[in-house]
């Protein structure tokens, strides 16, 4: 649906964060006489109203009701697809898009390379976006990473970078490329269950002319193989890993000891941008020194730097046990304390509990809403002490009262922020304040929109 087929309709728009403030904008920069309304919280009236004078501010949840007297809902993404009140609107004729189906409906033939992956796909997708600049090729970053494609709604670029989350990849349009860099369970809370999440994060797959896969995952293997143009990274014949070195086949490209982002998994990452680059038909070995010059995300394995003789290393992002894992391994043969847990998404701890068994050079703060089940999963299941805090603030005392000096105190929860925090970020800035770093030098990502 382009924007244009809202012209006559009634259109609402559901959610007010930087998405419907994106979509609110984009519709009335080309449908300026369009009547909106707009659903958001109670505590967002005020701020939304004095955003758009001329919006139908609704505060609250809608019901099924409300959202069947529209005949489209632009909905932003944190907004679950399942809620029970928008398949009833849905059964009654009300049809619900969103901001990345709108740009991709006014964009059909943009050279889009559109990442997802429970995890690696922000990393993924700067990476790609860095090099692609360093060809001198004209460049976006947008999407889930921190800028919505509507607010480059009449933006040229060369390549796009688009970060979709499993949220989105369902509103993709047709597109060049898509890129898959892992697969676990997560965010069972909006999609109901492990199995639809895999399915909605594969429905990239369906949009994808050509797809691009994480080779090392087997679940990934098996779930792409009917894709009639499958590509992979991570193995033999293609950008891989192997001797210290990212490969192109047998050829050494580029060194791992330089990348400025640590472990295996971003090497990954750095594969994974590289095969995306090649396969839009750039030069990926003539980019690929540029990989010793890109600057690493906020709260991914981010190093704050040395307080009271410790490590301090900020990892918010973490939000599955498997990317707590990923952030160990990048620090193996060092002593390090390890803050775990967060709001309670229901997700299985039971492959962490197995890989902790044994690992007395490591010691575990498990913190929120379900530090207690992790601490006793680990007590049961790995026979490994667990220290456990209350809040944020008490495992960061803890953990610099038992790290010893010259060890890493690692924040990296293996689970999401709600339980304390607006998100992953303010849980970030937290945990630099709380170790004595200024939360205000941690940026933003670099680079977002067209360059």
């Amino acid at each position: 649906m382009r924007i244009a087929e809202l012209a006559g309709r009634r259109v609402a728009v559901w959610g007010f964060g930087r998405e419907g403030r994106a979509a609110i904008a984009a519709l009335r920069a080309r449908l300026p006489a369009l009547a909106l309304t707009l659903f958001c919280s109670e505590t967002e009236v005020a701020a939304a109203r004095a955003f758009e004078p001329t919006l139908a501010v609704t505060g609250g949840e809608p019901d099924a009701a409300a959202l069947a007297a529209f005949d489209v809902v632009v909905k932003s993404p944190g907004i679950s697809a399942y809620k029970p009140a928008l398949l009833e609107a849905q059964g009654r004729g009300t049809r619900f898009t969103s901001g990345t189906a709108l740009w991709f409906a006014e964009h059909p033939q943009a050279p889009v390379v559109a990442v997802t992956g429970t995890k690696g796909k922000s990393t993924t997708t700067a990476l790609l976006a860095h090099l692609a600049r360093t060809l001198g090729l004209r460049t976006a970053l947008a999407g889930n990473i921190g800028m919505p494609l509507l607010e480059l709604l009449d933006a040229q670029a060369q390549l796009w970078a688009v970060e979709l989350s499993s949220f989105q990849t369902g509103e993709a349009g047709p597109l060049p490329l898509g890129v898959v860099t892992s697969l676990y369970e997560e965010h069972l809370d909006w999609h109901g269950s492990r199995e639809r999440y895999v399915a909605d994060k594969l429905r990239l797959a369906d949009a994808a002319r050509t797809l691009l896969v994480n080779g090392t995952q087997q679940t990934l293997l098996e779930r792409t193989a009917a894709h009639p143009q499958r590509v992979l990274f991570g193995v033999p014949g293609g950008w891989h890993l192997r001797e210290g070195f990212i490969r192109r086949a047998d050829e050494r490209v580029f060194e791992i000891a330089r990348l400025p982002v640590p472990g295996g998994h971003n090497a990954l990452n750095a594969c994974a941008a590289l095969a995306a680059l090649e396969a839009m038909g750039h030069d990926a070995r003539a980019a690929a020194p540029a990989l010793a010059r890109f600057h690493p995300l906020p709260h991914r394995l981010q190093p704050l730097g040395e307080r009271d003789g410790r490590h301090w290393v900020n990892d918010s992002i973490s939000t599955t046990p498997q990317a707590t894992l990923a952030a160990l391994a990048s620090l193996a043969g060092r002593a390090v304390t390890v803050i775990v847990g967060g709001h309670d998404r229901g997700l299985d701890w039971s492959g962490f509990v197995d890989a902790m068994e044994g690992r007395t050079e490591l010691t575990i703060v498990a913190q929120g809403a379900n530090g207690p089940r992790i601490a006793r999963a680990l007590r049961e299941g790995a026979g490994v002490e667990v220290v456990e805090a209350g809040s944020l603030d008490e495992a960061v005392a803890r953990a610099r009262s038992l790290a010893p000096a010259g060890g890493v105190v690692l924040l990296s929860p293996g689970a999401p922020s709600f339980d304390q925090f607006h998100d992953y970020a303010e849980r970030g800035r937290r945990f630099a304040e709380l170790a004595g770093f200024d939360p205000r030098a941690i940026c933003g990502i670099e680079g977002l929109g067209v360059a």
